[in-house]
């Protein structure tokens, strides 16, 4: 039998505070206490019985309770007395919920859409330190802008009790943030607050926003989680820009790309030695082209010593841990990078990336069973990102779990299609998302899809193997042959990765594909 979930106190008295309660108990106190001392003043020099007085306090008394359900369940706005909406409870998480936006650009050159999102976004990590919080996770909430729609619709679709949303104006030196909290019940502010201030005080900026709305959504916080509402490790805000603008490069997960958000982040590190997350965002380029893209040998040990350093500069990091587990990842030391996996997600049991490069490291053994459970987990922390879901699919396939496959390739389509709404020209989400059109049966809008990946990034070692791969699923082995040879010619291609890949199956008994695997164990 499932267990029914509880209510901490924390929790419950969250859930006061949003349907204003408190606001009311207190009015009530006041008025109750107001009446009496009338009653006792007047009534006798009036000449009224005394059961008069004593009746007043039963109504009183008897009135509060009345008081407080209609708090529980109504709230008075200008347009009138809306019901409230029932307090949730999902199975296992009773938490408050939070969705960030990303801020709106106010620059007189509208050309600061990287900072503007990278505040929000440090904002939103902060915040998901914070056990008690159900922080929405990026990939979700920046897909709405602030002020582009009603919150109330916005909450409803992410699941979230309150949005945060913002403007940043960013003009030379001066900053000026703003950053209001919204109830999704009625639209009405929570809080809102408005900075004005020197460049360099963005890092206190963005610590004040974070620890506002913990206060606000919570009714205590622990002191640990308390002093880990830091939204950055660095002092420098030159550092820190170079950082934002390494990360925005860093997301697109092209080889180009890769390799400019590369140069990006070593800048942040010649500004700020001492930058912890610039060090991870400098590990991980070298562990990605090395894992995707360009087999140069120092990669990994580039992604060794500058993982490593992140760790020595935070050990608590989470985002430094999950660094080190796929620098570890990328020179085959499983064991190690399980470790790192783990600890990262005691430090953030809802971090994407540890679930994500965990369910990886598990397919790299050959561990099905885990690895589809991890991409699994990877999805549920980030219900709009596609890669763990499509990687999952592709795993009940080759176990034979057709029907498990479909329903879930259906479920991931939709989460691609609206994906490719925003980002039309992301070839991954093409080429992965082929697979799952296989599955249902699509084959010419899959083919299609592979075209167009194609089209978008010819050369792309992963778009090529993973067309391979959606051929090899048709039977189309020759073709498929084609294109696995063009992703060893441009790039790398994992020799336990095509060993453990079921999609490859209808290319086991070629003499083409062991020669192609010979090659790669040269």
């Amino acid at each position: 039998m499932q267990k029914r979930p509880t209510l901490s106190w924390s929790v419950l008295s969250a859930e006061l505070r949003r349907r204003e309660v408190y606001p009311v108990i207190v009015a009530y106190a006041v008025v109750g206490w107001i009446l009496l001392q009338i009653g006792e003043v007047t009534f006798g020099p009036l000449g009224l019985p005394g059961w008069v007085m004593t009746t007043l306090i039963v109504v009183v008394i008897a009135g509060f309770p009345v008081a407080l359900a209609l708090a529980w369940r109504y709230d008075i706005t200008p347009q009138g007395i809306r019901r409230d909406q029932p307090l949730a409870i999902a199975a296992g998480d009773v938490r408050p919920s939070i969705a960030v936006l990303p801020f709106m650009d106010m620059s007189p050159n509208q050309d600061q859409a990287y900072f503007c999102e990278g505040i929000a976004e440090e904002i939103l990590n902060a915040l998901t330190k914070i056990r008690e919080l159900k922080v929405v996770a990026r990939s979700s909430s920046f897909q709405f802008q602030s002020q582009a729609g009603d919150v109330r619709d916005i909450g409803r679709e992410l699941g979230a009790r309150a949005i945060l949303e913002g403007s940043v104006r960013k003009s030379g030196n001066t900053l000026r943030v703003t950053a209001q909290l919204l109830k999704v019940s009625d639209g009405y502010h929570l809080w809102s607050k408005t900075f004005d201030d020197d460049l360099e005080d963005v890092f206190a900026i963005q610590d004040d926003i974070a620890s506002s709305i913990a206060e606000s959504l919570l009714e205590t916080i622990k002191p640990d989680e308390q002093a880990s509402i830091r939204t950055t490790s660095s002092a420098n805000v030159n550092a820190y820009d170079f950082y934002l603008r390494g990360r925005q490069y860093f997301k697109r997960f092209r080889k180009m790309d890769i390799e400019h958000a590369r140069h990006l982040f070593w800048q942040a590190i010649e500004l700020d030695r001492n930058f912890a997350l610039a060090w991870a965002g400098y590990a991980d380029c070298h562990s990605t082209l090395l894992m995707y893209a360009d087999p140069q040998p120092s990669y990994a040990e580039q992604a060794n010593q500058a993982s490593k350093r992140a760790l020595q500069l935070q050990p608590d990091l989470a985002e430094a841990h999950v660094s080190r587990g796929l620098a570890c990842l990328v020179s085959r030391e499983f064991d190690s990078a399980e470790a790192e996996f783990v600890r990262a997600l005691e430090l953030n049991p809802s971090l994407y990336d540890a679930y994500y490069f965990y369910g990886r490291t598990r397919f790299h053994q050959g561990d099905m069973e885990m690895a589809a459970d991890l991409f699994k987990k990877a999805a549920e922390a980030d219900p709009a990102d596609y890669q763990a879901r499509l990687l999952r699919i592709q795993i009940l396939r080759g176990k034979g779990q057709t029907e498990m496959a479909e329903a879930e390739a259906a479920e991931a389509l939709a989460v691609v299609e609206k994906h490719l709404e925003w980002t039309p020209d992301d070839a991954r989400a093409f080429h992965l998302g082929a697979g799952s059109l296989i599955i249902l049966g699509q084959l010419d809008r899959a083919k299609r899809w592979m075209r167009r990946a194609l089209a978008l990034d010819p050369d792309d070692p992963i778009a090529l193997y993973n067309v391979a791969c959606n051929f090899a699923t048709i039977n189309e082995v020759e073709e498929s042959l084609d294109y696995l040879e063009k992703a060893i010619d441009k790039g790398i291609v994992s020799t336990d990765w095509m060993n453990n890949d079921e999609d490859l199956i209808n290319l086991r008994t070629s003499p083409r594909f062991k020669e192609l695997l010979q090659r790669l164990d040269r």
